[in-house]
């Protein structure tokens, strides 16, 4: 007897060895590879993932989770002109009956179908908090009320009326719709995206009215190009506006690849203030921009003075966005400012473009523009054909029914007489009339009422009515011709909903192409004035105004002390050279103030923690530096070679660096860690952009420890203890070719081996 425990049970299960249960392990393994079992299981979840979660289907622009939501709103009959309901009572729904998923996702899914700056033509008409632009969250799903939107209703209308498939749910206990019928190109209306295993969609939102435009094109013309049907759709339409700045052919070269991307601007305007002054007010930001994190950067530009012909900035939105821009001077272009802002800022963001959707619901790919549509078209054909086939189920079993009744009205003495005589009359009537088991149902559950003679007159019309209403249906499935233009005419009662002859329906986003503005001289806006630069031993630095003494007492954290000191102004740039022989630019003006500690230079530039700063310069254009590395290679790099354009500054000297000299003069001193000094002419050094040098000095031992440029005529000078300075003024002794060993340095040289 053995026992044997079960997940999720409190006690065992009591089990007779009699019956031959497995006891080793090896007994029910089988042997399989581990990168095919790795292989089909990892296929499975990708399969998953992009079938059921990440991709939008083509026919209804809806992932799973957002098609439950609507169909267990609609279960709930939460129709746009009927009452709210809680929020959490439609999460919970949609959890237990559909979507077996965590409930704040459920919620965060449905919050978004409401949200009008999130969704074109939004889906859920939303009561309560459910988020801003700014960012927010919406309120917990107890404190929201929803119900469906006009627009959902278009999105499943028929389905009662076995237009789709449906499919057993999560537990088998339900059925929910494959797909929705969905009356308008929803793919494209409301834009999706996602991101599944392997590949990623993003698709923007676009003008109803547009895309309607373009199936009737596209029904009318089948062989469309897609350059025509990009005409016809001008480009995305975002809920928030914006102004979209592409070329029309890169925007049809976008929508016939499928692939690309859209360049979106804020909208903004001049607002004259009089007196020759004004100020920059933006009514429209990028589409999934939050104004919050937008501000928050514009004010760190001022505050960093990475913009400085801009003053300042002020939120002022109400309903509406309205944010406050302030030149620093009216003699600025606004072109030219918010030309300077669109680089650093999210004034203006690209929108990518990647139409991956699946195919019928199963087959994911990245398609064009047309083959979205026609895609969406074809299902609308799908679903005309199979709700024209059930209404004419429909009428068939009606006019059964309404035979049955003019039969009984043809013979009613005799069918009163029937019903009040015999014990069966049901199998009377069907031999005496020829009547069908449907037909005598429905006389004997008939009122009395029913039997007036307006009744029977009424009974006639509805038959005549139903035979003209099948004829038509079956010479529409007979035509496609007639098929399309019904689908055209759907089309076109949607578009008068949600067109352009309503407000909601008008053109938000502006289409036009980039203006060519001059750019602006940054550094020419920024007031010259003079800083003391402090960088602290623990790489703290900090720039204080005006050119104080070099060697003035200042205060340091604790453990922390004096390490680097210049002079320098508010235009100049900072070139910080490192020991990993990368050389980093700082703008002087963004440097903290001189009143704080100041900050980590490594939070400024990306430099690397085993990395030490060797010499912090202000860069002057046209000069020359020696770079020198501790192995004792070096080179001559132009000022120009050593600018960085980004935090992971340049690489200019490879190996360990331990020096950085303006050059000046004719000749070049070095000196070894052996103490012997050698003098050769400038000239023998290379010129280099970027490299590991040529030797300056030849070691048995050790290494380069300085080096200096001079002009041989005025001799060597070093600092001698007492303030005082000595000069050796023949240098013939120590002149010699480079790489050579050198003699050992003049007597009185500084035991430390540096020249200064």
């Amino acid at each position: 007897m053995i026992f044997i425990w079960t997940v999720g049970a409190r006690t065992p299960i009591q089990c007779d060895m009699s019956d031959d249960l497995p006891i080793d392990p090896e007994q029910n393994t089988q042997a399989e590879p581990l990168s095919r079992a790795i292989g089909e299981r990892y296929l499975t979840y990708a399969l998953s993932t992009i079938m059921n979660r990440a991709l939008p289907d083509a026919r209804d622009g809806l992932k799973p989770v957002h098609r439950r939501i609507l169909y267990a709103m609609r279960e709930l009959r939460l129709a746009p002109n009927g009452a709210f309901r809680k929020s959490a009572k439609i999460t919970g729904d949609v959890m237990g009956n559909y979507h077996p998923h965590g409930d704040a996702a459920i919620y965060d899914a449905m919050a978004r179908l409401a949200q009008d700056f999130a969704m074109r033509y939004p889906l859920v008409d939303g009561q309560g908090n459910f988020g801003n632009i700014d960012g927010d969250n919406p309120a917990a799903a107890r404190y929201t009320e929803a119900r469906l939107a006009m627009a959902s209703e278009a999105l499943m209308d028929g389905l009662a009326e076995d237009s789709v498939d449906f499919r057993p749910n999560y537990d088998g206990t339900l059925t929910e719709p494959v797909v929705l019928p969905s009356a308008f190109p929803n793919l494209l209306a409301n834009g999706a995206s996602g991101i599944a295993v392997g590949m990623a969609t993003n698709i923007p939102p676009h003008n109803l009215h547009e895309v309607i435009d373009a199936c009737l094109h596209l029904i009318k013309t089948p062989e469309a190009r897609d350059d025509t049907l990009a005409g016809i759709i001008q480009g995305p339409d975002f809920p928030t506006g914006g102004v979209i700045v592409e070329s029309r052919e890169s925007i049809a070269e976008t929508y016939r690849t499928g692939r690309g991307a859209f360049r979106v601007r804020a909208r903004w305007e001049q607002e004259d203030l009089g007196r020759g002054q004004w100020q920059v007010v933006v009514t429209e930001i990028p589409y999934q921009v939050q104004k919050s994190k937008l501000i928050e950067r514009l004010a760190e530009l001022i505050q960093t003075r990475r913009i400085p012909i801009l003053a300042d900035v002020r939120d002022e939105s109400a309903e509406d966005i309205r944010i406050v821009l302030e030149p620093k001077s009216r003699s600025v272009n606004p072109d030219q400012l918010m030309a300077a802002l669109y680089k650093v800022s999210d004034l203006e963001v690209r929108f990518s473009l990647n139409m991956n959707v699946l195919i019928d619901g199963r087959v994911p790919k990245v398609c064009s523009l047309k083959e979205v549509l026609r895609a969406f078209l074809d299902h609308r054909r799908e679903v005309l054909l199979r709700r024209a086939n059930f209404r004419l189920e429909k009428i068939a079993a009606r006019l059964e029914v309404l035979e049955g009744y003019l039969v009984a009205y043809l013979n009613l003495d005799r069918v009163i007489e029937i019903i009040r005589n015999e014990d069966e009359p049901k199998k009377i009537m069907m031999a005496e009339f020829g009547l069908t088991d449907v037909q005598v149902e429905a006389i004997l559950n008939m009122r009395l009422r029913a039997l007036r003679k307006l009744e029977e007159i009424e009974l006639r019309a509805e038959r005549d009515n139903l035979l003209e209403e099948r004829k038509g249906l079956e010479a529409m499935l007979a035509d496609e011709a007639v098929q399309w233009a019904r689908i055209a005419d759907q089309l076109k009662e949607v578009r008068n909903l949600f067109g352009k002859s309503t407000p909601e329906g008008l053109r938000r986003t502006q289409i036009s192409e980039a203006e060519d503005v001059a750019p602006i001289d940054m550094d020419a806006m920024i007031e010259r004035e003079p800083l003391t630069i402090i960088l602290s031993k623990m790489g703290w630095i900090r720039a204080m105004k005006g050119h104080q003494p070099l060697d003035a007492e200042l205060k340091f954290k604790d453990g922390d002390g004096p390490g680097l000191a210049l002079h320098a102004e508010t235009t100049d740039k900072l070139m910080v050279f490192a020991s990993n022989g990368r050389f980093y630019t700082l703008p002087a003006n963004g440097l903290p103030g001189g009143r704080g500690m100041g900050e980590p230079l490594r939070l400024m530039v990306d430099l690397p923690n085993e990395a030490e700063v060797i010499s912090v310069f202000p860069w002057r254009e046209g000069e020359k530096y020696l770079v020198a590395s501790k192995e004792g290679n070096g080179f001559v790099v132009q000022s120009g070679d050593i600018l960085a354009q980004t935090k992971t500054g340049k690489q200019v000297l490879n190996g360990e660096a331990l020096l950085c000299r303006p050059v000046s003069g004719d000749h070049v001193a070095v000196v070894g860690e052996n103490r012997k000094m050698l003098v050769f002419p400038l000239d023998e050094l290379p010129e280099m952009a970027r490299g590991k040098g040529v030797r300056l000095q030849k070691y048995k031992d050790g290494g380069l420890s300085d080096a200096i440029c001079l002009t041989l005529a005025d001799g060597l000078s070093w600092p001698m203890n007492g303030g005082k300075t000595r000069t050796e003024s023949d240098l013939s002794e120590w002149l010699g070719k480079r790489a050579g060993a050198g003699r050992m340095a003049p007597r009185g040289f500084p035991r430390d081996n540096k020249f200064a």
